[in-house]
């Protein structure tokens, strides 16, 4: 008997028709339905993850989340309008708080919640500034110690702040306010915060739950969207091109990378590889370099790290990378070998690091512990 079969308009495979999800038109699988579209949670309508007007947890039509739901105006967590709290001190404003912030205000936490995002403070001149979000666990999520590392980042000014994280077993996330490459070399006290982390018990590469993550301006990459396109492309063909150089780099596994920062796949070029972003490939802002932050673009590959020299040595390779993919045409940046790129490097936090993963042209050296 004839089982009648359609070509998934996704990922292009056949399948049974008793499979077939059709979407806007489109014909999709289901395995590529699951992975693409959210149920709405409040009406049962498919929609297409980027229509998605909730979270991952409560994925919302923006029907429903405009009938239903708000936003809480301090830390952005969505919330149901039934669950809203007013400020007493001002409820003719009636600026939806959620339950947390309106009875525990932010200002007397120390550990703020993970949607928690303060106006930020630019640190250095610009236009390339860079912001870690680093994490660190196993050292418990406790005020007190957060305090003792916020107290040393914030002596001279208000560098950083700490945040929830839901992704750690016990610890909490470290982030800095957007600095250029010579404040967090110079005048962020990251030696001191990260040697103290680790007498506090903390773990970072060790916890294996951690990750390193750098913020660059979009503003710092070109002066139009277009132009930004441009270079962020051949930052993805970069990465895409030297990504088994970039692994050892990173000290994260493959399934680590499948899981926090996945790749969008090699294609021959660069503006290819960001089509293939836009469209949704990769893991969304779980990608190696995630794009759907509005001001930066957000490098996720680096494993989580307590030790000076390889935070430094991160820093430094991403401006590397977005040296290169601005000064370099399409043409010349496919035609860059590894040996090439890391042959120009001149600073000593990045050689020594480059040395001990094997990365460098040069004599191996002996690779210090990683906490």
């Amino acid at each position: 008997m004839h089982t009648e079969t359609f070509t998934c308009d996704s990922c292009g495979y056949s399948y049974p028709c008793t499979e077939r999800v059709v979407m806007d038109g489109q014909e999709l699988c289901r395995n590529c339905s699951e992975e693409e579209t959210y149920l709405c949670a409040s009406c049962g309508e498919r929609i297409w993850q980027d229509d998605n007007a909730g979270d991952e947890d409560v994925p919302l039509c923006q029907s429903c989340y405009d009938r239903h739901y708000t936003n809480c105006i301090r830390c952005n967590a969505m919330i149901h309008m039934d669950d809203a709290c007013y400020s007493e001190d001002d409820p003719a404003e009636e600026e939806p708080l959620c339950h947390d912030c309106c009875y525990h205000p932010c200002e007397s936490k120390v550990i703020q919640d993970y949607y928690y995002k303060p106006e930020p403070i630019f640190y250095g001149e610009g236009p390339r500034y860079f912001g870690v979000e680093l994490e660190m666990d196993n050292g418990g999520e406790i005020s007190s110690r957060a305090r003792e590392l916020l107290e040393l980042a914030n002596r001279e000014h208000p560098l950083a702040y700490a945040k929830h994280d839901g992704s750690l077993d016990d610890g909490f996330e470290l982030v800095t306010h957007p600095m250029s490459l010579d404040w967090h070399r110079e005048r962020m006290p990251w030696a001191a915060v990260l040697e103290r982390a680790v007498k506090l018990g903390y773990q970072s590469h060790m916890a294996r739950t951690c990750g390193l993550h750098i913020h660059v301006s979009r503003a710092a990459l070109g002066d139009t969207e277009a132009a930004q396109d441009a270079v962020i492309a051949r930052i993805l063909y970069f990465f895409e091109r030297h990504w088994d150089e970039l692994l050892k780099f990173s000290r994260r596994t493959e399934t680590q990378l499948k899981r926090w920062a996945a790749r969008y796949g090699y294609k021959e070029q660069p503006m290819e590889i960001l089509d293939r972003a836009k469209q949704g490939y990769g893991g969304g802002r779980y990608s190696s370099v995630n794009l759907q932050n509005r001001d930066t673009i957000e490098f996720r590959i680096f494993r989580g790290t307590l030790k000076y020299n390889t935070v430094i040595a991160t820093l430094q390779l991403v401006n590397r990378v977005c040296d290169v993919a601005i000064a370099l045409s399409d043409e010349e940046l496919k035609a860059l070998p590894w040996t090439t790129f890391v042959s120009a490097v001149t600073e000593p936090e990045l050689i020594q690091y480059l040395k001990e993963r094997r990365l460098y042209v040069n004599e191996p050296v002996v690779v210090g512990v990683e906490y």
